[in-house]
């Protein structure tokens, strides 16, 4: 019990409390600008963390994440222009309801959504955090195959249009995923002689040319502004935020769940969990047909999702050490850097430290609340601003984050190239959400096959003796084959042509001379 009065008596004080809000102000700037991620400004707080302590640091962490990861949403909604790669999921749904005149009302949906999922990987993280761990270290290079190709499998199924031009995004995706050294000899493919490529494509610079440097060629494409988001000034915020909560509770529940449970994976973090959630909730929705369209329950569900994985990623951070993600990667090295070594002695060892953190994990998701709430009122700059002048700074924004990335200028001509290759794509109705998802999986699918087939000696069949891959696999399978299956049931419940039934009905008595 003092452990846990020292804890709050470090976050509750006048230095943390300031912390915390400044973070989330400093978050929301950066998510929301089309570019610059939330793994950037976590990165950029690590050197004002050194002169902070140690629960100060922690927080300013936390909050920024949280904050940047909502903010993400606000140039999609606008823009049609994702802020941080977690909000690409559901860019779609979320533009196509603004252009409804329905801004305001999404994104208070999704503001309520995100700290309804933030909390809910809190409380996991406080109370199964060491079980949950433990379940994801189970995953080894098999189970990790398996969900690589479910992620993948979904990206199609969920993808607006045609399947066919859905699959060929996603193959492009995957060839860029091969660029880079081959993990097994070492040789470079597809580098043709650049070094900074030695490591692969970034996908941040991929994402930024698909979505913004995409949406800035179309606006200059087009003769008019109709891409406009009609002006909304009566709307409320939160009006219809209790109505959607309770009519898709069940889809937050499903969706913060599934987020923790992704984010907690060593390396899948927010962005993989609001793909699989999005594409879960479509699955399981009684309201398929409206998908695309500009339809709540997709962002109910990926919008709890990538919240409650940023939470269920500090799970293997805190217990093992291990980085959930690429934001617990920078913060286990502060928590060293603190004293605060993670490992399972840091909660017999931590004392209040550890209350601390979790009491900040708290606050920081209930502080989104008010400056979520001032950033969507104030967010009608977006729209009120000329595209003509509005285009141009975004593209500013757009290059210095393809740069910062790795100090390269070979990102931003990456970032040129693909937004020009998207442009074409999507001139033919080429969904770009798959290329994205095959470019953040297929190295994951690639490194976790090759690794499974020398673990197995060449064995197919070790992908199905584990019973957590066998499961995963299962489902897989099911994905692929349910639709054709659904075809063959159609088919055989459609009564045939030629039925007795039939005869009978369309026999016509002949005429009577």
């Amino acid at each position: 019990m003092d452990a846990f009065l020292q804890g709050l008596a470090m976050v509750f004080n006048a230095q943390t409390m300031l912390v915390i809000v400044a973070a989330s102000v400093f978050g929301l700037f950066v998510g929301a600008i089309p570019g610059l991620t939330a793994t950037m400004a976590v990165a950029l707080l690590v050197p004002i963390t050194f002169y902070m302590d140690a629960t100060p640091a922690i927080a300013a962490i936390v909050a920024t994440s949280a904050m940047a990861i909502f903010a993400g949403d606000i140039p999609g909604t606008y823009l049609n222009i994702p802020g941080t790669p977690a909000s690409a999921a559901y860019v779609g749904e979320s533009y196509r309801l603004a252009q409804k005149g329905r801004a305001r009302e999404t994104l208070g949906t999704n503001l309520v959504c995100s700290v309804i999922g933030g909390l809910f990987g809190t409380l996991v993280l406080v109370f199964v955090s060491p079980s949950l761990a433990e379940m994801a270290l189970n995953f080894s290079s098999f189970e990790y195959f398996w969900l690589a190709l479910l992620g993948l499998s979904s990206s199609i199924f969920i993808a607006i249009g045609s399947r066919v031009k859905a699959f060929l995004s996603l193959t492009v995706g995957l060839l860029l995923s091969t660029v880079g050294l081959d993990m097994m000899s070492g040789a470079p493919r597809f580098t043709f002689g650049v070094p900074d490529l030695m490591a692969g494509v970034n996908f941040i610079p991929v994402m930024i040319g698909m979505f913004a440097l995409n949406e800035i060629m179309m606006f200059y494409g087009s003769r008019t502004e109709a891409r406009h988001v009609p002006v909304m000034t009566k709307d409320s915020v939160f009006s219809m935020a209790p109505k959607h909560i309770r009519t898709y509770w069940r889809n937050i529940l499903r969706g913060s769940s599934l987020g923790t449970l992704i984010g907690a994976l060593p390396g899948a973090g927010a962005d993989i969990a609001a793909w699989i959630a999005y594409a879960m909730g479509k699955s399981r929705s009684k309201e398929k047909e409206k998908y695309g369209t500009g339809h709540i329950e997709g962002i109910v569900d990926a919008s709890s999702a990538n919240n409650s994985g940023i939470s269920g990623a500090w799970v293997p951070a805190l217990v093992f050490g291990i980085p959930g993600d690429t934001i617990t990667a920078i913060v286990i090295g502060v928590l060293y850097m603190k004293g605060m070594n993670p490992g399972p002695t840091i909660f017999m060892n931590g004392g209040g430290q550890v209350y601390a953190l979790f009491t900040v994990f708290f606050v920081a998701n209930l502080i989104m609340l008010p400056i979520g709430y001032l950033a969507i009122r104030a967010s009608k700059v977006f729209i009120l601003t000329p595209r003509k002048m509005l285009m141009p700074l975004i593209l500013s924004f757009c290059i210095v984050g393809a740069f910062a990335i790795n100090n390269s200028i070979t990102d931003i001509w990456i970032m040129l190239i693909i937004g020009m290759v998207a442009f074409v794509l999507a001139r033919n109705d080429f969904p770009m959400a798959p290329a994205i998802l095959g470019l953040v999986l297929g190295s994951t699918l690639e490194n976790s096959f090759m690794s499974s087939m020398l673990k197995s000696t060449g064995d197919m069949l070790a992908f199905f003796e584990r019973p957590i891959s066998a499961a995963l696999g299962a489902l897989v399978i099911l994905i692929w084959v349910l639709p054709s299956l659904i075809r063959l049931f159609r088919h055989w419940r459609r009564p045939s042509q030629s039925s007795p039934e039939n005869d009978r009905k369309n026999y016509r008595k002949p005429r009577s001379s």
